[in-house]
């Protein structure tokens, strides 16, 4: 029990168990399973795929008996978050609106992944169409933290942060708008990781906005991150806004040696106001730890990320007030009754299906870019976008590696901030930049504080996944945070 324990708490545990033959595919599928049910509190995982992934298990021992294997993942288990489809699977995004909608198709990584030998176990818990930080706008009800069931695991991936942390399986796929895999990751005590806008292919992902949006990895590590990242990153011709590059050889840039690099602390995000007691000094602790490791530390500035929040929520939600108009009631999932006409069914379709949240930010999407206010809000908003490009432009012109809290706080009380909608749009105040701009972001464990977990964020330069994984990984292997485990339930 303890090595199965073990395999699905990292990617490269559960490798070795394959490789060395002490476990196989099969008896990490059930293992899996067992783990999902055992968790099924948590509410983190909300379908699960047994048949399938059995098959897909037992095709992969078959390969490894005859000395085959298609990559590094191939026979591990893999969790997706319920925004990414899978042929003839059903897909909710969290929503009642898409009840009995069943994909013809799969996603582009869901391709990658199978492709690569993974096994997709099943789907995991999400803020309803990826709107919300704490996974409680899901019509499957709230996930829960491993740590303290009776706190948010953050959101909108908030189930998938939840399994990794759980040890369900070593490794979950998630999406991130404004920081929804790496505040989850920083509240759940997991390695996170959105790559560069485009790095990874978005054909298949249910789009939120669609110049934010983007598909990474959650995992223990960042060793593990750069090997799932390895298989899902890659340009696809069908999502138009995939980057035509090469994918460099992540595993190579981890050296452990962070000397030479220059790692900036931009001065806005190390201000104590609205920051929760401990979260500052975790980070900072986690900063000295790569001063001492061998990295140059120097202060920055990033003037216009003031104003990141208010840009973020008019572009995202114009951007989704766009993107959900497709969601009627005529072409897929819920269709209302008694509709009298077109006009009706789409109204009473899209008001039973659709959550509080949701409708919230479709109503102000669709305010902010109507006739009279699409200057004074949508194109301010697009231009403080490119002033925070230029911000970051400056700042890499001073350093490597930016550094920030993922989170101005820990997780908090499940339905804390449910009346308040603007104290909830301010736990992604230190994420949402990387989407703006477009650069890569990862979050990994720090220092705990007040027995929960504390996230360290940290930004590259676009295209740069390389370096922040390097950075990450000799962190890890000079911490121990994020082999830190959750109690196993009662």
């Amino acid at each position: 029990m303890s090595d199965i324990r073990e395999a699905l708490g990292s990617l490269a545990a559960a490798r070795a168990a394959l490789d060395a033959g002490s476990l196989s595919a099969a008896d990490l599928v059930e293992a899996a399973l067992t783990r999902a049910q055992d968790h099924a509190a948590l509410q983190a995982v909300v379908g699960v795929r047994p048949r399938h992934a059995r098959d897909e298990a037992r095709a992969s021992d078959e390969r490894r008996a005859k000395g085959e294997r298609r990559s590094l993942v191939d026979g591990i288990p893999m969790l997706l978050k319920d925004n990414m489809v899978v042929a003839g699977e059903a897909t909710t995004c969290g929503s009642r609106i898409l009840e009995g909608f069943v994909s013809p198709y799969s996603a582009g990584v869901v391709e990658r992944l199978q492709s690569a030998g993974a096994i997709v176990l099943g789907r995991t818990n999400m803020d309803e169409f990826a709107m919300g930080s704490s996974t409680e706008s899901s019509c499957f009800g709230a996930a829960r933290n491993p740590w303290d069931p009776s706190r948010t695991c953050g959101g909108s991936s908030g189930g998938s942060a939840a399994a990794v942390a759980a040890g369900i399986v070593p490794a979950a796929l998630g999406s991130d708008t404004g920081g929804s895999i790496r505040q989850p990751a920083g509240f759940c005590g997991v390695t996170g990781f959105k790559p560069t806008y485009g790095r990874v292919s978005r054909w298949g992902l249910v789009a939120y906005a669609s110049s934010l949006d983007q598909i990474g990895p959650f995992t223990r590590s960042a060793a593990d991150a750069a090997a799932l990242l390895s298989v899902i990153a890659g340009h696809d011709p069908r999502d138009s806004t995939s980057l035509p590059v090469p994918v460099p050889d992540y595993a190579a840039a981890l050296t452990g040696d962070v000397s030479g690099l220059t790692i900036g602390m931009p001065r806005e995000c190390f201000v104590e106001e609205g920051v929760e007691p401990g979260v500052l000094e975790s980070v900072r602790e986690g900063v000295r730890e790569l001063e001492a490791a061998g990295a140059k530390v120097v202060e920055v500035s990033l003037p216009h990320s003031r104003y990141a929040i208010a840009t973020y929520y008019l572009i995202a939600t114009a951007e989704a007030s766009s993107n959900l108009a497709r969601f009627d009631g005529v072409r897929y999932g819920h269709r209302a009754e008694g509709a009298t006409d077109i006009d009706d069914l789409y109204r009473r379709s899209r008001s039973e299906g659709f959550g509080a949240e949701v409708k919230r930010r479709i109503l102000l999407g669709t305010y902010v870019l109507s006739a009279g206010y699409y200057d004074a809000y949508y194109k301010r908003a697009q231009q403080a976008r490119t002033l925070l490009r230029r911000d970051f432009d400056e700042a890499f012109a001073k350093c490597d590696v930016l550094v920030t809290p993922t989170s101005p706080e820990l997780a908090f009380p499940l339905g804390e901030k449910n009346d308040d909608p603007v104290r909830m749009y301010l736990s992604d105040i230190y994420t949402v930049t990387a989407n703006l701009v477009g650069v890569p972001g990862l979050s990994v464990p720090c220092s705990p504080a007040a027995g929960m977990p504390v996230g360290l964020q940290l930004l590259g330069r676009s295209l740069e996944e390389s370096t922040l994984l390097r950075v990450a990984d000799a962190f890890q292997r000079r911490t121990d945070h994020h082999e830190k485990r959750p109690p196993e339930p009662v």
